[in-house]
């Protein structure tokens, strides 16, 4: 742990401006035996009783979601993140993103009921609870003997989720509230025993959380069950609150605090919602792969054709550099709680903050998996063809399943713009340097570039000089924004979600340099071949969609000679000395899979 500490920890945001080595960066390379068997224990649950039902899931077969939910509580899975203290196992905030990873591979319905129960269903009342409310309620969610759920979105409150109507009225003798209102989209509410709820007490700015039991005696009903796109047998149902009776010592927190837990249960929701994809996009792969290597057309196995090469090849690089990414940011958070808690803080203070701290890269996970796992999903289907659209193959209802990720803890479009607008927080607060380094960058492109040929003979020097130079793109186009839109930036979205969208290239390419960079030093470069040309080829797709997007931006706000300037600076900033040769990487890549007949670099 004094390592830990001692270690200078890049704070969230920070990785835009400032240099990360790839000695400080977590993979999954780096899991311990412990970990490691964890790992295997999960994935043997899943395959067990998961992957080999996943028609089950498909059929509405809610029962069998809650036997299985009742199963992985009796192996442990339920309790990963809970204090040893309410009855879990306590582990690390790196253990519990990797479960909550491969327990959600299979089918999107149990890995929603594992993430609403785990997450918001559990964590608001250990983060937030008093220790009377943690010592009677965490260790039967720990174990599986309860489940929870979780109620603030309502019809006319989605996005804005401060905006509810549910109300909570004190009672004349002052010992309960009287609960009111109609929560919508409520995961696990056909089997939960107990309801995180919001509402309003009197004209209050903000919404408050109370810990409510499931009793239909007290005002409670529920809707029927949703007719959903996918996650099939995950229940969902609306919840209606008539006059339910709540003891005041189950409010959560204090008054008017319900937002704030929403957002950081949200904060947390995102980066594992973002695990929650990995295993999806490698199970696919591996799905895909296999039918690869043994469907025949035109006398030879399609996996031989470069058309079909080129997705395989995609669908794994996005896999991996997923991983990348997550596991970064996750011991990022690690870390931060340790130094938290090494300083005084308590568990639950330490955790708040380690993930608040990172809010912005766990925003940045939340977009980039969720659309990776959507697109590696269509392509899996595109493999498989005309079998692929079947029902009888998994691809089909992968494909649905993997639609609720865009939408589920902030839509894609809300994280895009709250991940510039909580790095230009974080700057006006002088959290994250962002105005001398944009200042540079400006004084950059008045200035006369240099024609040297940079050395780049050793591994990804390029590239690591090529990310430098994307950070400078970003800085150009959201420091002139700022600059021209002050406070009213955040008015302007489509230049935010252009905006976001270079952030995002710039955080998830690095990631995947920085993973492979370090694996090559300590494993050897030959045993990294695969890995070097997906980050490789990861890389020279960003620089595509960084082109794109900086142009946008750059041509929708700017005008004359500024303009001219700016869209120079981008010509230089994004360009190659040696372009890289796609079709070779993507070949590389894909025999690499096809040899190994699927994922095997996790």
């Amino acid at each position: 742990m004094s390592d830990t500490i001692e270690k200078d920890i890049l704070r969230g945001g920070q990785f835009l401006v400032k240099e990360t080595k790839c000695e400080d960066v977590f993979t999954l390379e780096d899991l311990d035996e412990e970990q490691k068997m964890m790992r295997e224990s999960t994935k043997e649950f899943v395959d067990r009783e998961l992957w080999a039902h996943w028609e089950r899931f498909e059929k509405k077969d809610y029962a069998y979601t809650e036997e299985c939910m009742k199963k992985a509580g009796e192996l442990g899975l339920l309790s990963v993140a809970v204090p040893e203290s309410y009855g879990g196992m306590g582990m690390g905030f790196v253990s519990t993103m990797l479960v909550c990873d491969y327990i959600s591979g299979a089918t999107g319905s149990f890995s929603t009921a594992f993430g609403a129960h785990t997450g918001i269903g559990t964590m608001p009342i250990t983060l937030y609870g008093t220790e009377e409310q943690k010592q009677k309620y965490v260790p039967k969610l720990a174990t599986g003997e309860w489940f929870g759920a979780y109620c603030l979105t309502e019809p006319g409150a989605g996005s804005d989720a401060n905006s509810g109507k549910t109300k909570a009225v004190l009672s004349e003798d002052g010992t309960y509230y009287s609960i009111s209102g109609q929560k919508m989209w409520i995961s696990n509410a056909g089997f939960c025993n107990m309801f995180i709820v919001f509402a309003r007490i009197e004209d209050d700015k903000n919404i408050t959380g109370f810990i409510v039991e499931n009793d239909p005696e007290n005002g409670i009903s529920l809707g029927d069950e949703e007719k959903k796109l996918g996650i099939h047998s995950s229940s969902t149902r609306q919840v209606f609150f008539n006059e339910t009776k709540v003891p005041v010592e189950n409010m959560l927190s204090e008054r008017g605090n319900g937002f704030k837990i929403a957002m950081n249960a949200l904060n947390i929701g995102r980066i594992k919602l973002a695990a929650a994809c990995l295993e999806a996009q490698r199970r696919i792969v591996n799905e895909a792969t296999k039918y690869a290597n043994e469907r025949i057309q035109f006398k030879t196995p399609i996996m031989n054709f470069g058309a079909i090469k080129a997705k395989i090849a995609d669908m794994a690089t996005n896999a991996y550099v997923d991983e990348a990414a997550c596991y970064r940011a996750a011991k990022n958070i690690e870390d931060r709680i340790a130094i938290r808690e090494a300083s005084g803080n308590s568990h639950q203070e330490a955790e708040l903050k380690g993930v608040e701290e990172y809010a912005i890269e766990c925003s940045i996970l939340k977009v980039a998996v969720s659309e990776h796992v959507q697109h590696t999903t269509d392509e899996g289907i595109q493999v498989f063809g005309g079998m692929g659209f079947s029902a009888d193959t998994p691809m089909e209802s992968a494909w649905r399943d993997a639609r609720i990720s865009r939408i589920y803890e902030g839509t894609n479009e809300i994280n895009r713009m709250l991940s510039v607008g909580m790095l230009v927080k974080k700057a006006m607060k002088g959290h994250v340097d962002l105005l001398g380094p944009a200042t540079a960058v400006g004084e950059e492109l008045m200035g006369i570039p240099s024609f040297e040929t940079p050395d780049f003979s050793e591994l990804f020097a390029e590239e690591k000089d090529l990310v430098a130079r994307l950070k400078k793109v970003f800085l150009m186009v959201a420091g002139s924004a700022v600059q021209k839109f002050g406070p009213d930036l955040e008015k302007h979205q489509m230049l935010l979600m252009a905006a976001s969208d270079i952030l995002i290239q710039v955080y998830m390419a690095e990631s995947a340099i920085l993973r492979t960079e370090k694996n090559a030093k300590r494993f050897g470069e030959d045993s990294q071949a695969a890995q070097i040309a997906m980050s490789k080829l990861y890389l020279y797709r960003a620089v595509d969609i960084i082109q794109q997007k900086a142009k946008e931006g750059i041509v929708s706000f700017a005008e004359g000679d500024e303009q001219r300037m700016m869209l120079m600076g981008l010509k230089r900033f994004t360009k190659y000395t040696n372009q890289p040769n796609v079709v070779a990487l993507r070949t590389q890549i894909a025999d690499k899979v096809a040899a190994d007949n699927g994922y095997t670099f996790d």
